[in-house]
């Protein structure tokens, strides 16, 4: 059974970068029927936030990534790594170093003047003398000390590391007692039976000590599976300014979880020629030998084209419920779907949206000046007042098609064209003249309100004179 893990660290909240690892995953997992399992490596005591580790699990919760099991904290294992440190203790597979700070800084001053390459000289590697006084000893695994450490990545080929160049005998164990992170990592993912590891390429150079691990303690390697990194359209690495933030900072801008998984999945993996997935479509398609080997580059305007997609595409009710979270309801409101399918083509993002809902359903506080300046000037608060006479006479309106019935007639008797009374009407109802049609709009706000926002409007303006 295929088992894949997320094991991001709590030191700050979820990014992109990782989302699309914990996306790879899920996916991987879910395709062949085996299990997605989440664990919090929060083993840096004096770094970690419990606020990051709960933001971190919110993330997964807004984009609909659910994980088999409980979730594993690694600082509620520290028993366990310590037991294994003293296996390796026992079976002479690992050591204690006496060597100071000081010793260790010298050595590398020592290195560096030599032109080589700074490493610990494993001198405690068989020291069986009396050890030092004062000096509170570190663990050291003993790694090979030559040969090749090789390993087939599925998205990189063969890999392989000379030891030499690569490896000397790394701590597993701090002074305090505290495991180290190539170390913890390894245990846990054997113990939870992880069978295939998809990260970041960063953690390629972490890969041969891992492997050091495993084989000192038998357990069995996992395939590994290295993607590379999303760069900025300058091909350099990603910042907050590109878009490296936080994943839950997309849905405050008014992004939708559809939107970040779609986008993410296409930054280094493809199918044909395929740009919308539906969650159950990646789960069918994906296979990460498929990810592409060079780094990929975020495109803000392909992020924006997507969440326009799903805008348009979703179902009202969906969408209805995403205004919520910028304290627009509209989930009462007797025009609700009319609402939604006036703006749904206009909007970018649902903050954007809820801009513009919240600009219809509320009357307008103020008068965009540029506009009332433009349009209000001249005869035509005369014709206002004559529409608003027209519309007094008549019992009610009901819909948009009415409501253009209605106006057209009104026009044609006063020898009028609909832009001598359009803008008019939109800066009456939306306080700006920029709307949907107004004929949709007038509909949504409906004969009363609509005869109340155009007085308010020549009051208004009548109060300027």
């Amino acid at each position: 059974m295929i088992v894949t893990r997320f094991a991001p660290s709590p030191t700050g909240y979820l990014h992109i970068g990782g989302l699309r690892t914990a996306l790879y995953s899920f996916l991987w997992a879910r395709r062949n029927g085996g299990k997605f399992l989440l664990r919090i490596e929060d083993t840096d005591l004096a770094r970690n936030s419990k606020e990051a580790a709960e933001a971190i699990v919110e993330a997964f919760k807004w984009v609909g990534l659910t994980h088999d099991g409980d979730i594993l904290y690694q600082s509620e294992r520290f028993d366990i790594y310590k037991s294994y440190v003293q296996k390796l203790l026992d079976t002479g597979k690992a050591y204690k170093c006496y060597m100071s700070k000081e010793e260790l800084d010298a050595l590398r001053v020592e290195q560096m003047a030599k032109k080589e390459r700074t490493r610990y000289d494993g001198r405690y590697r068989d020291f069986t003398g009396t050890p030092p006084l004062g000096v509170e000893p570190v663990i050291r695994i003993k790694a090979p000390l030559d040969g090749q450490i090789s390993f087939v990545d599925g998205v990189k080929g063969e890999v392989t590391f000379n030891a030499k160049d690569m490896l000397d005998d790394f701590i597993i164990a701090r002074s305090d007692g505290t495991p180290t992170y190539n170390f913890v990592v390894t245990i846990d993912d054997a113990l939870m039976g992880v069978t295939e590891v998809i990260r970041g390429d960063d953690h390629l150079s972490n890969t041969p000590k891992q492997i050091v691990v495993y084989e000192a303690l038998g357990f069995k390697i996992p395939r590994f599976h290295h993607v590379p990194m999303i760069l900025n359209p300058e091909g350099k690495k990603l910042s907050k300014r590109d878009g490296a933030t936080d994943v839950m900072e997309y849905q405050k801008e008014g992004y939708l979880s559809e939107t970040l998984l779609n986008f993410l999945i296409r930054l280094g993996w493809s199918h044909g020629d395929q740009e919308i997935f539906s969650l159950e479509e990646m789960q069918a398609f994906f296979d990460p030998c498929d990810i592409n080997k060079s780094a990929s580059a975020y495109n803000k305007e392909k992020l924006l084209w997507l969440n326009t997609h799903y805008i348009k595409t979703l179902p009202a009710e969906r969408l209805i419920k995403e205004l919520k979270f910028f304290g627009v309801d509209i989930s009462l409101h007797n025009k609700k779907i009319e609402i939604i399918d006036a703006l749904r083509e206009r909007a970018k993002t649902i903050k954007e949206f809820a801009a513009m809902v919240e600009q219809i359903i509320t009357v307008p506080q103020a008068y965009d000046e540029g506009a009332v300046a433009k349009f209000l000037s001249g005869n035509a608060m005369d014709i206002l007042e004559m529409y608003l006479q027209a519309l007094h006479k008549e019992s009610t309106i009901e819909n948009a098609s009415a409501f253009e019935q209605f106006t057209k007639a009104f026009l044609e008797e006063k020898g009028l064209k609909l832009k001598d009374l359009a803008q008019s009407i939109r800066i009456a109802m939306v306080g700006s003249a920029v709307s949907p049609s107004i004929f949709e709009i007038l509909a949504i706000i409906g004969y009363d309100k609509v005869k109340q926002r155009i007085q308010k409007l020549i009051s208004y303006k009548r109060s300027l004179s």
